[in-house]
């Protein structure tokens, strides 16, 4: 069951539709010729030091004495439906004494309700110029929320990553496998023999690889990371995505307080379903950066062009930037700020968000046409931080998902190809007493004032969400995380009928006993209160759910 995390941050969430003389209403449709996007992830970034970019020296202890660190960004909503994860703390709870400091290695099985088998495993090491690890991870049902075995699931991560230290640059890379398999057991409620489990099955594997390098010299005149990524994803229904993305970023001081900034973004995409079409984006963002004691300015110009073969477009365009920073007292920061942004979309970032989707969906970029936003953020006190912030965006192509026209147990992508406006109203709170409890009260509030579509379909009104963790001694630790989504709509175009889904409430408990040395005992509890509850329309979830096992340290 996939967690939904929310935060008492609103930030503008970005979405992407397109419809071409189809009906708003209807789960299907095609786009405009037209790309639009949303940005994901925005910064407030405190005025800055010497440098632009706070390079992590690689293969340093980190000390965990330290203050909870937020920031302000326009995140991306996770619609997909919540995914029990056992996130099992580490043994050391992220204190583990000094003298374990080389147990960084560990083995860990477990099993639960719903026939669940966990194991996962990570091996690495490190020396003074060189580090790398080996990470698996498994965990599968055998039986889910209803129908028994149809709606099982199994996922499935392999990763490997190197790090090479050479004087004044950093190497480092990255390899991955990801296999997913579950079924679209919706609107399944009563066992049915002649259901064939070929027939409802969906499997997606994920291969990828990433390199990159950048500077890590913090006297070097220029401060620079470039990175390349490829990966390619298949489904059971014989759709195929290969992407390969690189991403550059750089800075040059011109005088102590301005720097001269350099983003730059290229992916060349191509995708077979039923029929076989390339989509591309390349973007470049020249910014200024003028810091002073209490004062910051950002200033940027963003250009994009984007290209789809079977959406028939090729065009560019240009978003102006700037955001501003002050101090007006110690401890205080004043921040607001316009622009816009592209953002772009892909068939693995949609299956990322609802797993249940239909072959053959469109998929399309979301333009954030403009953003206008202000806030401020703080702390009060070594133990208090806040954070608040109030966007107002306008996007076209927003979208959102919903049960198809014909198979109501798969998911179609519905887009309104309007300019709609998205107010979103965040904030946070952040408590920590030294390293024995930290908590941190989150939530985002959206208004969608959709044109073309009925409802802003599977999007949420309310997100909060309240996370704590608890170190009761060298030996115990444990997290208690609390979840409400409100505000989630669904259709059933057959029928007709508008369903205003039940308000979700997750309350979750997990908990991390150090046996010995190398030896722990841990437990994982989700949906303490034990409801079925709908993600999205005919998709109940797991009730009352535990994890428990034993893991080994070396």
């Amino acid at each position: 069951m996939k967690k939904i995390v929310v935060s008492f941050i609103f930030t503008p969430l970005l979405i992407h539709s397109f419809t071409h003389s189809v009906r708003a209403q209807k789960p299907t449709g095609e786009v405009d010729s037209q790309t639009f996007e949303i940005e994901k992830k925005k910064k407030i970034e405190l005025p800055p030091a010497n440098r632009l970019y706070n390079k992590i020296q690689p293969f340093t202890g980190e000390d965990d004495n330290r203050k909870l660190n937020y920031e302000f960004r326009t995140p991306k909503l996770t619609l997909g439906a919540p995914k029990m994860t056992p996130a099992v703390l580490p043994v050391n709870g992220g204190n583990k004494p000094e003298e374990d400091g080389n147990l960084n290695n560990y083995v860990k099985i477990g099993g639960g309700n719903y026939g669940k088998v966990y194991g996962e495993a990570f091996v690495g090491n490190h020396t003074e110029d060189l580090a790398y690890d080996v990470h698996f991870k498994h965990l599968s049902n055998q039986t889910g929320p209803v129908d028994d075995k149809n709606s099982a699931n199994s996922e499935n991560r392999l990763k490997i990553n190197g790090e090479y230290l050479a004087g004044s640059f950093k190497f480092g890379g990255t390899v991955f496998y990801d296999r997913d398999n579950y079924f679209f057991y919706g609107n399944r409620s009563r066992p049915n023999a002649e259901i064939a489990k070929a027939n409802i099955r969906q499997t997606i594997n994920t291969v990828g690889l990433q390199v990159g390098f950048e500077n890590t010299d913090n006297n070097k005149f220029i401060d620079y990371a470039l990175k390349t990524s490829l990966y390619r994803l298949s489904d059971r229904y014989d759709a195929t995505e290969t992407d390969w993305g690189t991403n550059f970023s750089g800075s040059i001081p011109i005088t102590e307080n301005i720097f001269a900034l350099l983003n730059a973004d290229a992916y060349v995409s191509q995708r077979a379903d039923a029929e076989t079409f390339k989509r591309n984006l390349f973007s470049v963002k020249p910014a200024f950066k003028f810091s002073f004691d209490a004062f910051t300015v950002v200033a940027a110009f963003k250009a994009v062009n984007e290209t789809d073969d079977r959406l028939k477009i090729n065009r560019s365009i240009g978003f102006p930037q700037v955001e501003v920073d002050a101090v007006p007292f110690s401890g205080v920061h004043l921040f607001a700020g316009y622009g816009g942004d592209l953002n772009r979309n892909t068939l693995r970032s949609l299956l990322g968000e609802n797993r249940w989707l239909a072959p053959n969906i469109t998929v399309a970029n979301t333009e954030k046409s403009r953003d206008i936003y202000g806030g401020l953020k703080g702390e009060m006190g070594p133990s208090f931080q806040f954070e608040g912030k109030v966007s107002y965006a306008t996007f076209k192509n927003f979208y959102g998902f919903n049960n198809e026209w014909v198979d109501t147990t798969k998911f179609a992508v519905v887009y309104d190809a309007d300019y709609i406006k998205v107010l979103t109203v965040s904030a946070q709170i952040g408590y920590q007493y030294q390293n024995i409890v930290r908590s941190t009260l989150r939530g985002d509030f959206y208004d969608y004032a959709v044109k073309r579509l009925e409802a802003a379909w599977g999007r949420p009104k309310a997100t909060v969400t309240w996370n704590n963790s608890f170190v009761f001694s060298k030996k115990m630790f444990a997290t208690l995380d609390a979840y409400y989504i409100g505000g989630l709509k669904n259709k059933n175009f057959v029928t007709a009928t508008t369903v205003n889904l039940k308000p979700i409430v997750d309350l979750n408990l997990k908990i991390d006993y150090l046996l010995t040395r190398n030896f722990s005992a841990f437990a994982s509890i989700n949906n303490l209160l034990g409801k079925n509850y709908e993600r999205y329309l005919y998709y109940p979830q797991q009730g009352l759910n535990f994890l428990a096992g034993l893991s080994f340290q070396f």
